[in-house]
């Protein structure tokens, strides 16, 4: 997994619109990239309306939220539109950014075991750079302490 202090690998994937995002053009502006495993479950929907809540305090803080998932550009869309989630989700249903962040792992759910994201947010300050790591997020609570990382010295 990415630790902190490293450069932020860098991607271009396709966000809820069918448009590319790339990271690096986002030099300049800290980002909150949260990988989550699926659009519209129980845990990641909680974890999603969190950041939409707090969204302006990301703007205060002057971050673009991003959040990854394995789903589709449709499924995305749905998934906006239907909380109303005012930041961009993209798709990497290659799961090729997911694996390059190392959130890509085996999973082991009541004894079954399988690949999946594990829920993981990186906060990345306007060179690029990871600035904090959190690994395997609960998502009570998360959003607020990713503002604090945010609003600490490193994040800027």
């Amino acid at each position: 997994m990415i630790e902190a202090g490293q450069p932020a690998p860098d991607f271009t994937l396709q966000d809820q619109h069918g448009k590319p995002v790339t990271l690096s053009k986002l030099k300049g502006t800290p980002v909150v990239l949260y990988f989550y495993p699926k659009d519209d479950t129980p845990g990641c929907t909680k974890e999603a309306c969190a950041f939409r809540d707090a969204r302006a305090e990301y703007e205060k803080a002057g971050a673009k939220v991003l959040g990854v998932s394995p789903d589709t550009v449709a499924s995305h869309e749905k998934f906006v539109r239907k909380y109303e989630l005012p930041f961009t989700l993209l798709a990497d249903t290659e799961k090729t950014v997911c694996e390059s962040y190392g959130v890509w792992q085996e999973k082991n759910m009541y004894g079954k075991k399988s690949m999946g994201v594990v829920r993981t947010t990186f906060v990345i300050d306007g060179k690029g750079i990871v600035r904090k790591v959190f690994p395997r997020v609960k998502v009570d609570g998360h959003s607020d302490k990713v503002l604090e990382a945010l609003k600490g010295d490193h994040a800027s």
